[in-house]
């Protein structure tokens, strides 16, 4: 029986594509590992690869892929939340067969607020609405409130970690926060609304306030469901906001 060999010939495998470096939960449902061009490489050699010791996917090279970058998928179903070892083995005709280094990556499933059902469009139910001063959702938001801007609160979230990413959007303006630290995880989001990004959305009946998170591997959360507010339409200096293009 040949032995395996442990040379340092071969690089370790390497994600075909990657947010920052992991595996967010729509990589992982068509991920494919690349194996780079090898020393020796040849026709009829035989690629395994290998997630966190399972044999996952085989490829026997042909002659029109020698020198190539190969490419094997790894089936979703070996893709959980941590860290995953990948490495493969070559073998060659007449050659002990030889182990690659090992590729250590991320693997993040789990979406800020919670995966959301298919087929909710582009709202997460999941998600809170941000939470407003209660004479604010109900008599709106006046004009001296514009002049000194607004405060709303976004609750804790399903899933809330560490460098996720919040867009608040303010009508059609949105405006980035602060990425999470430690000292955010489990307790509200308060968020001051300056009266620049009000007045920028302009004077409107029925304002939309809502906001989304990204995670530091990309998964979105999507939109949280809506909290619809009057802006002004009295006596102000900004200008009432179409509700179409052109005023129409």
């Amino acid at each position: 029986m040949k032995s395996i060999s442990n040379t340092p010939e071969l690089a370790m495998p390497t994600l075909a594509r990657s947010h920052k470096g992991g595996i967010n939960i729509h990589l992982a449902a068509h991920l494919m590992m690349d194996i780079a061009p090898y020393p020796g490489m040849s026709e009829g050699d035989l690629i395994e690869l290998y997630w966190d010791e399972c044999f996952v996917a085989s490829k026997t090279l042909g002659a029109d892929e020698v020198g190539a970058t190969v490419s094997l998928r790894v089936p979703q179903s070996f893709i959980v939340n941590g860290i995953a070892s990948v490495h493969y083995r070559l073998m060659q005709i007449g050659a002990a067969p030889v182990l690659s280094a090992v590729e250590q990556v991320q693997v993040k499933l789990d979406c800020p607020g919670g995966q959301p059902p298919p087929l909710c469009g582009d709202e997460n139910q999941n998600l809170a609405p941000v939470q407003m001063p209660e004479t604010i959702c109900r008599k709106g938001v006046n004009p001296s409130q514009i002049k000194r801007g607004v405060p709303l609160t976004i609750e804790p979230y399903l899933n809330m970690a560490v460098d996720d990413e919040i867009t608040l959007r303010w009508g059609d303006v949105r405006m980035d926060l602060p990425k999470l630290d430690r000292t955010d995880i489990g307790h509200p989001i308060q968020v001051w609304v300056p009266p620049a990004i009000i007045e920028e959305a302009g004077e409107d009946l029925h304002l939309e306030v809502t906001y989304c998170v990204l995670d530091r591997l990309g998964n979105n959360s999507r939109w949280a469901p809506p909290r619809r507010l009057k802006i002004g339409c009295g006596k102000t200096s900004i200008k009432l906001k179409p509700k179409h293009p052109g005023g129409q």
